[in-house]
């Protein structure tokens, strides 16, 4: 789908069912939810596909509902930096300027609900239910962007270990993750390069404190406490 197509279709969509959401009463992220669906478009990209650009207006927000997405930029010197990996159930384009300063893509094949951030804003204005799930929404944001920066501050074995616990913690089963992104995702990520990354896993693993599948794709955590120290 062309680009202003794109936009066009979410536009007609997002417009038409903004009236409906209206009606929702958010009393609990679950009514929040329940209105971010009523006022959303549902938008499929295929693998590798550009949701949004650097520098583009941030005019709507975006909820995975399957797949996965990373959010990245170029550097002046052409090196990629992930800023983000978004799961189903994450929300994402929430930014605090009027420009996205990332851009987002689809890792694979994704499903993303998007909903205009104007008419969500219009019915945080009338329900303070939904504005104070807005303000929780944007709190967890501003925690995961402290959280990376403190990463970044980590050795390579520290970061590559605490981003094992953390996609660990965002899975279904606690210590079997199945990892979506691609090991050159995971340096852009930690700010490593790819060799190094793969030196790290296979350090952990040596000392039994993760195991790697033939695929490299499914990792299960063994030693929660060595990875953590």
């Amino acid at each position: 789908m062309q680009p202003s197509t794109h936009m066009n279709e979410i536009r007609r969509v997002s417009t038409g069912r903004a009236v409906n959401a209206s009606r929702a009463n958010a009393v609990n992220d679950d009514s929040f939810i329940q209105s971010m669906h009523l006022m959303g478009a549902t938008m499929v990209y295929p693998r590798d596909t550009e949701i949004f650009g650097e520098n583009e207006p941030a005019d709507y927000l975006y909820k995975v509902l399957s797949g996965t997405v990373r959010t990245y930029k170029i550097l002046s010197d052409g090196r990629r930096q992930v800023g983000g990996f978004y799961l189903p159930g994450d929300i994402f384009g929430l930014e605090f300027a009027d420009e996205h300063t990332l851009s987002a893509e689809a890792i694979s094949d994704a499903k993303v609900l998007v909903i205009k951030r104007s008419a969500l804003s219009a019915l945080a204005a009338r329900d303070p239910s939904v504005a104070q799930q807005l303000f929780a929404l944007t709190g967890r944001e501003l925690h995961r962007v402290q959280d990376r920066t403190l990463l970044l501050i980590k050795n390579a074995r520290e970061r590559v270990a605490s981003f094992l616990l953390e996609m660990a913690g965002r899975a279904s089963e606690n210590n079997t993750i199945e990892l979506p992104m691609s090991r050159q995702d995971i340096a852009d990520y930690l700010g490593l390069t790819i060799e190094t990354v793969s030196r790290t896993l296979t350090a952990l693993e040596t000392a039994s404190a993760i195991e790697v599948s033939a695929s490299s794709r499914r990792i299960v955590l063994r030693n929660r406490a060595a990875l953590a120290a």
